[in-house]
């Protein structure tokens, strides 16, 4: 993105679009942030307000007027507000269709009445479910999400791919693994976190503890995201964000526990081999896509989680 542009952000003000906003304006380009603050937090952007590039619109993707308004002018867009809580769908059987799939259908006939023609999209590795292929390519099929959340976001996947086929839109669409990081807000980190505050000499893990996934840095993350829509220009392009390893859940709780510089807690499980209903207890994506590109992480998942432990215990 080296030409500066007019960006519309959605869910700019939340954990992972703040950190995208931040790179965005340090390349010089005008930024449109729309948000309904209901999970994204003022203080993530507050010190862009007084930048003449950067512009808040505190609006709700279900409110099609608010959206379209948004729009006007706009060259490219970022598409990363979403309800990310992927265990809410159990309980929940509406939120993720609301927030997520008819919020991307508002958003996708708000681009196409202004003429807007270019679309990122953060997606996630729950699209692909409990993948048998393990590193998991892009390429990997059929798909068959096991939660509301995973549901919701592949329903937004193609929703994506077919106004770009139908109204010739170009996407990118990025499938995340666990991104960690300063300013998040929700997740494992934040979780053990905050139980191990409360009680410093016992941690529950929810399961057995022996799920492993892949976690990668938000400062990583961003970086993938604006390497491949520069070097990618196919109307769709798809790519898997992710790390080269897995940690555990046990051994994020053993690293935070050092973070914390805490000793002799118990680690107790509630079983099963999920944490809960829904969850996918193994996850490594491929990326070998964006290393052919020239894009490769330079942390592990556990520097990673280690690097989150210290910025969220440190108040970064």
């Amino acid at each position: 993105m080296s030409l500066k542009k007019k960006i519309l952000v959605t869910g700019g003000a939340g954990f992972i679009g703040s950190n995208l906003v931040d790179r965005l304006m340090e390349k010089g380009n005008r930024v449109l942030v729309f948000d309904n603050l209901s999970s994204g937090q003022m203080e993530f952007i507050e010190h862009h307000l007084e930048n003449p590039d950067f512009t808040l619109m505190k609006g709700d993707l279900l409110n099609q007027e608010a959206i379209e308004s948004a729009c006007k002018g706009i060259d490219f867009v970022f598409h990363v507000a979403a309800n990310p809580d992927v265990k809410l769908g159990a309980s929940d059987t509406k939120v993720h269709f609301d927030q997520n799939i008819l919020a991307t259908y508002n958003l996708l006939e708000a681009m196409r009445k202004n003429g807007v023609k270019k679309i990122a999209f953060t997606s996630t590795s729950t699209v692909y479910g409990e993948a048998s292929v393990m590193p998991t390519p892009e390429s990997y099929g059929p798909l068959i999400p096991i939660s509301l959340y995973g549901a919701s976001k592949l329903a937004c996947e193609a929703l994506i791919t077919s106004y770009s086929h139908t109204f010739d839109m170009q996407a990118w669409i990025f499938r995340f693994a666990n991104i960690v990081g300063p300013r998040s807000t929700h997740g494992i980190t934040v979780d053990f976190i905050k139980k191990l505050k409360e009680n410093p000499c016992g941690l529950e893990i929810l399961g057995d503890g022996k799920q492993e996934k892949s976690y990668l840095h938000v400062s990583e993350c961003v970086h993938a995201i604006l390497f491949a829509i520069e070097k990618s220009k196919e109307e769709v392009n798809i790519f898997n964000i992710g790390s080269e390893d897995t940690i555990s859940a046990t051994g994020i709780g053993k690293v935070i526990v050092e973070e914390m510089g805490l000793s002799d807690v118990d680690f107790t499980y509630t079983g099963g081999s999920r944490g809960w209903k829904g969850d996918v207890p193994r996850m490594r994506l491929g990326i070998e896509k964006l290393k052919a590109m020239g894009w490769r992480p330079a942390y592990t998942s556990e520097r990673s989680v280690r690097e989150t432990a210290r910025e969220l215990l440190s108040g970064n």
